[in-house]
């Protein structure tokens, strides 16, 4: 018998296994294949945390492989003392189907270890419970979401005391624990009634979302005509659809009109393929809403409300929808301009970004005299360097962003926001629409001004089993036989992430100083730049690629070539 089968009949028998999930496994049975896939692995909690599809089995989401991690997190804290217990954890959880009651196993978990939970009454958005974190001085922090995944899929992501995503050494202290549990049904979990009457669970409400909707209003930047901009925004069924209103209300913004079909909270997500922000048809009904309201610019969240798309009017008709990079360039440059203008840009101000993200940044922050520094991707990395500066006073942190529609501007969160991202926004619209000017037409200034950047991102997904090993064997293959030449052009510099070191074609050797990460980065003489790395999250190998070129269509030819050139050297070790 195989392993995946003893896995499969020792769940299928037990005595506790709830209904749904035995009918489920019923349903497998003879399916050599799905139960496999069921089976194979323990579900992976990495630095990214855990996401898979919901189900029964080892290798899915369920209340089981919940209360494993759960268990492992329990554990970790134990390690730190009664201290660290008594500070205790901070939960959230979004709209998805059994986030509430994940967030409450985890409740039951570590209340069993006698470790007080303050879990939110309602789905809040994932840059709130970074915000909660540092509120109450908790000890870590949980959120269940799957972010903008299909409506299959639920999550589960772990944060330390200074409210930013666990770094690498706690995420190990986790896994050596849940790696110990020898019998995933003997984790213990006490009733909800069991742990409210012992105090080791508080309900958090409304109050800490004012006191979060406080710090959102200090972003405020200018005083200047509000009332001109017409807002459409979409919560995409997720947890935005409050504090983002909420917040522009604060701001002065009274006309928004959220997308009707797409206000309420549902796990099925019916409007939309699947909630990403990303994506053009999830824009679909905010593009025509926007087009009857006469509206200046579209905003859309996804389900945990962390990343935020945006889509601006061009000058005759239509919307253009904006990648990360161009919002991130649009509102790097407002802010900086805002804060010359205003007197208050520190002259040890910093830019943090990642390595996957576009150089026109660095570029615009250059303008300002302000200094960039990148970083590992992922906004666990960006929160990093803003707890060691504000301990160092090395830089002031101004702003930080990644190409995949994540932004920080108020350190009070240590994750990516979009409510905060959706605020300053709207008043980069606003002001440029007092000035006789549009984000477009700004859009337009800054290619004129710093160069026409242009990104694109590929990937080759491979799920099941057999994924996995084929991605590694990818990876392993660029790294033996690295290009000397992509589109024509000759690799400069070879940055291997994983060795740390920076391989030039001069044969000088350098250190990155960034920590060890499975990513490769190539740099080409013309300043163009390609990046490979496998998901943190999702069964793909992706290809990051960014280009400058001396006008719009070149860098779209550029970006093109290079394109072609790396996935065909990628398919080919495929």
């Amino acid at each position: 018998m195989t392993e995946e089968m003893d896995r499969y009949n020792k769940w299928l028998t037990h005595e506790s296994l709830p209904e749904a999930l035995r009918n489920e496994l019923e349903a497998v049975a003879g399916e050599e294949k799905e139960v496999a896939e069921r089976f194979y692995r323990w579900l992976e909690f990495g630095t990214g945390g855990m996401r898979g599809l919901l189900g029964a089995g080892t290798n899915r989401m369920n209340q089981y492989t919940i209360r494993r991690v759960a268990e492992g997190l329990a554990r970790m804290i134990e390690d730190h003392g009664s201290g660290a217990k008594q500070r205790g954890v901070a939960i959230a959880y979004d709209t998805r189907y059994q986030s509430k009651e994940f967030a409450m196993e985890t409740a039951s978990v570590l209340g069993a270890h006698n470790i007080r939970s303050f879990v939110f009454s309602e789905p809040r958005p994932t840059p709130e419970l970074s915000f909660a974190v540092r509120e109450l001085d908790a000890f870590s922090g949980v959120v269940i979401t799957a972010s903008h995944n299909p409506k299959e899929y639920n999550g589960f992501k772990v944060y330390g005391e200074d409210g930013g995503q666990l770094p690498p050494e706690k995420v190990s202290s986790i896994v050596h624990h849940m790696e110990r549990i020898d019998d995933i049904f003997s984790i213990q979990a006490h009733e909800e009634s069991v742990i409210l009457e012992n105090g080791l669970l508080t309900v958090l409400t409304s109050g800490m979302d004012d006191l979060y909707q406080n710090q959102i209003k200090s972003l405020r930047l200018g005083e200047f005509p509000r009332d001109d901009v017409k807002i459409v925004y979409t919560p995409i069924h997720g947890t935005g659809n409050t504090p983002v209103q909420q917040a522009l209300r604060n701001f002065g913004y009274e006309g928004v009109s959220v997308v009707p079909e797409q206000e309420q909270p549902d796990p099925e997500f019916p409007t939309v393929p699947y909630p990403n922000p990303e994506e053009e048809e999830t824009f679909r009904l905010a593009i025509q809403l926007g087009a009857k309201l006469d509206a200046d610019l579209l905003l859309a969240t996804d389900p945990d409300a962390d990343r935020l798309g945006a889509a601006i009017a061009l000058p005759t008709s239509g919307y253009d929808l904006l990648t990360g990079n161009q919002l991130g360039a649009l509102l790097l440059n407002y802010l900086l301009e805002q804060r010359k203008q205003a007197g208050t840009l520190p002259q040890n101000g910093v830019l943090l970004k990642t390595i996957v993200t576009s150089e026109m940044g660095r570029a615009i922050a250059s303008e300002y005299g302000v200094e960039t520094v990148d970083t590992l991707t992922g906004f666990k990395y960006i929160a990093e360097k803003i707890e060691e500066y504000s301990n160092t006073n090395e830089y002031e942190f101004l702003f930080g962003y990644e190409e995949s529609y994540g932004y920080l501007i108020g350190d009070f969160v240590r994750d990516k926001d979009a409510v905060q991202a959706a605020v300053l926004t709207a008043e980069a619209a606003a002001y440029y629409k007092s000035q006789g000017s549009s984000l477009h037409a700004e859009l337009q200034k800054l290619y004129k001004k710093v160069g026409y950047y242009r990104e694109s991102l590929q990937s080759i997904t491979i799920p099941g089993k057999e994924g996995a090993e084929k991605i590694d064997n990818l990876m392993a293959s660029f790294r033996k036989n690295p290009p000397t030449e992509l589109a024509g052009m000759k690799v400069k510099t070879i940055e291997d992430y994983e060795t740390g070191t920076i391989h030039s074609i001069d044969g000088t050797n350098l250190k990155t100083a960034l920590p060890k990460s499975n990513v490769l980065k190539f740099r080409l003489e013309d300043e163009s730049w390609c990046c490979v790395r496998p998901s943190g999250t999702e069964p793909k190998c992706k290809f990051y690629i960014g280009v400058r070129g001396d006008s719009g269509m070149d860098a779209v030819n550029k970006c093109d070539a290079l394109e072609k050139s790396i996935m065909s050297l990628a398919e080919s070790l495929t």
